[in-house]
């Protein structure tokens, strides 16, 4: 593959609901373009881009591939660098990763199915990125497919952005070509996405007449010259349409909207060109960072010819093709064999071979100029979200916003004598996939997996069987209850041990109440007079008292917020000992705490859920139905609200699937720990009764 200028590289990435056709696009645009001789399907599990076992065996995209499009343009050799991303929102880490490198997107949207949750999420976070978009309508094949209802739908959802370019010619129930509404010109397929100019048919007269009613307004309120020629009744130029339509969308104030088919590659010649003459080449915006050596805020254009820095979004980690960061050079330009610098760890790595990846082949370049996306291959400490530059010019560069994973499975491993091998293909699942997360959670003696979802935890269980052979279960996590006492109690211990030569004696006598802190375990005092207990005996009897809060003599829980006096006893001289002490100390705890109201805590977080207006009823209604308590409600953006609510830990399990089916996909959840509160005694009893076993076994 040759290297190819900053102005001839157009940055893609592929947005829109699961199954809508992106990775179909992406196949199709390379086979219009001739990097490829067939065409790929989902079915076939070969296409460029679903290169991996899993996106293979479950027919949808779960990782953003790299698909570059080298295209002969009007204007000379153009590179499409296509971003093709998941459509489930389980995988949104990948979308986010592949937006923060790219400069445009096309939202696929199936014609069929109309405007579906991934297409309004895709809209949604063009707006958040500030990126250029058209939307490209596929299955226009299928006759049932309305396009003039779905333009309708597009244009009431997202406002008079959207602009049809394009109408569909129908002959016998069949798509066969399409009017081009900017160049007011008919066209017919002749093969795949070639096509001859033809005769407007007269039934798309009326909607065309207001397609281009509506573009000749937009141009018109790109300048006051342009809206005075308007108004007066004159036209515009095909260079001036040209011009202000590139402006328009560049700047997001036009969505253009076009049509294709994915299965019999039509449309995509269209798509291509239109990709060429209004999508922006990486240099129409600038790359902001920060210079190291001096603090100051760093702005520069995409420029070859300075220093080089880069980002790193993403991270590839195969066992078959090995491990590749990918990299959209900002300043300068990517050699191989060069000695680079990452800033963040302040450490010298060396470039190696350089590489562009088509799906699962890297080809290998003898540089990428700024604007450009690549790779680098087997770089030892550069993750994703790193930037690298010269030691000499250290930029620094954000790394992608990643979405916080919420949704907790404990696992557990299969088969003992694995555990190096699943730490290992753990932690390689972790730099590839930036939302998932592992907690060893000693307190509750379990590991956890955190993700966004629960096909995503289902995947990171397949991989690891796949990749790394070592199998792991996947169960629903304990909850981290604590216990607690309500009441002040005295109680006595007694240790007396008898078995030739020196026994054991100690005695105890102590008081036990709430500390008011919750925030540590026990609180322990002496008030002991006469020396009735001797003062080298008070670390033994604390330690006793310490040894009893890891677990509890409730449910086998860890103990908070007890304060324990040391009030009296008594002693041997011979006798006693430290252990003896210790041992009194814990009969006494163990009998004061079950007398004093004892009590199990909950752990309770705050809930923030965000969801259409719509929905509010039925989320705040579901909230109340897991004890949550509603702290209050506040409008968004895109007419959205955002419920605050207290919810028990133990209530939230299963949550993201929940509010999933209530909002059909369009609601997000975050938490936060917030405090402890007494747990309602039904949930106390049944949790009581469960770790019987647990209590038990620690007495024998």
């Amino acid at each position: 593959m040759k290297v190819y200028e900053t102005k001839q590289i157009r940055n893609v990435v592929l947005l829109g609901h699961g199954g809508s056709g992106k990775t179909t696009v992406a196949e199709a645009m390379s086979f219009v373009a001739g990097n490829i001789s067939k065409m790929g399907s989902i079915s076939s599990g070969n296409t460029i881009s679903d290169y991996d076992k899993e996106e293979i065996k479950r027919g949808f995209s779960i990782s953003t591939s790299l698909v570059p499009v080298e295209y002969e343009g009007e204007s000379g050799s153009l590179k499409i660098n296509l971003l093709d991303t998941p459509g489930y929102f389980d995988f949104v880490g990948e979308v986010e990763e592949a937006v923060s490198a790219a400069d445009a997107a096309i939202i696929v949207v199936n014609c069929k199915a109309g405007i579906e949750v991934g297409t309004v999420k895709a809209w949604e976070i063009c707006e958040e990125y500030g990126l250029p978009r058209i939307f490209f309508v596929t299955n226009m094949d299928d006759d049932k497919a309305s396009y003039r209802e779905l333009l309708l739908k597009l244009e009431t959802r997202f406002g008079r952005k959207v602009a049809p370019f394009h109408l569909p010619i129908r002959e016998n129930e069949k798509f066969v070509g399409f009017v081009n509404v900017v160049k007011m010109k008919g066209r017919r397929f002749t093969h795949l996405s070639d096509y001859v100019e033809c005769e407007i048919p007269d039934y798309v007269e009326a909607n065309l007449k207001i397609a281009r009613e509506a573009l000749m307004e937009a141009v018109a309120e790109t300048s006051e010259e342009y809206m005075e020629r308007y108004l007066s009744g004159e036209g515009f130029s095909d260079e001036e349409i040209s011009g202000a339509l590139k402006d328009n969308i560049c700047n997001g104030d036009i969505v253009p909207v076009m049509m294709g088919s994915g299965i019999d590659a039509q449309g995509f010649k269209a798509l291509m060109m239109a990709i060429e003459k209004y999508f922006p080449s990486p240099d129409f915006k600038e790359c902001v960072g920060v210079d190291v050596s001096n603090g100051e805020h760093f702005t520069a254009k995409y420029n070859k010819d300075v220093s080089l820095s880069a980002r790193v979004f993403k991270t590839i980690v195969d066992p078959f093709i090995g491990k590749y960061s990918l990299v959209k050079v900002c300043t300068g330009t990517l050699k191989p064999d060069s000695a680079i610098y990452n800033v963040g760890k302040e450490t010298e790595e060396k470039s190696g071979k350089i590489y562009v990846l088509r799906g699962k082949s890297a080809i290998e370049v003898p540089e990428l100029v700024a604007g450009d996306i690549g790779a680098m291959a087997k770089l030892s400490v550069t993750t994703t979200g790193d930037t690298i530059a010269l030691k000499s010019a250290p930029i620094l560069y954000h790394g992608p916003k990643i979405s916080s994973p919420y949704t907790c499975m404990r696992y557990k491993i299969v088969n003992k004598g694995e555990e190096d091998k699943l730490s290992s293909g753990l932690s390689k699942l972790m730099e590839e996939d930036l939302t998932l997360k592992h907690v060893n959670d000693t307190a509750n003696r379990q590991t956890l997996i955190y993700g966004i979802g629960d096909q995503q935890l289902e995947v990171v269980v397949s991989k690891l069987l796949d990749r790394y052979k070592v199998k792991i279960e996947l169960s629903r996590p304990k909850v981290a209850f604590k216990e607690t006492i309500r009441q002040k109690v005295e109680a006595a211990g007694r240790y007396k041990k008898q078995s030739g030569g020196h026994g054991q004696f100690g005695d105890v006598k102590m008081s036990f109440e709430p500390s008011g802190d919750l925030e540590k375990p026990y609180v322990f005092e002496e008030t002991v007079f006469g020396g009735s207990v001797p003062k080298n005996y008070f670390p033994a009897v604390e330690k006793g008292i310490a040894e009893c809060c890891v677990k509890g003599p409730l449910a086998a829980y860890p103990v908070v917020g007890v304060k324990a006096v040391l009030l009296d006893g008594s002693y041997h001289p011979v006798d006693s000992s430290e252990m003896a002490f210790k041992m009194a100390a814990t009969i006494a705890f163990k009998d004061g705490f079950m007398k004093a109201a004892p009590v199990l805590l909950e752990p309770i977080y705050t809930v923030s859920v965000i969801v259409p207006d719509k929905f509010t009823g039925d989320v705040m209604g579901d909230l109340n139905k897991r004890r949550g308590r509603v702290l209050g409600m506040e409008s968004v953006n895109h007419g959205k609200q955002l419920i605050k609510a207290d919810v028990p830990m133990l209530e939230m399990f299963g949550y993201n699937t929940e509010l999933r089916s209530m909002t059909g996909g369009m609601g997000v959840f975050s938490y936060e720990f917030a405090r402890y509160e007494q747990t309602p005694g039904d949930i106390q009893k049944k949790e009581v009764e469960a770790r019987a076993s647990k209590l038990d076994a620690d007495a024998e």
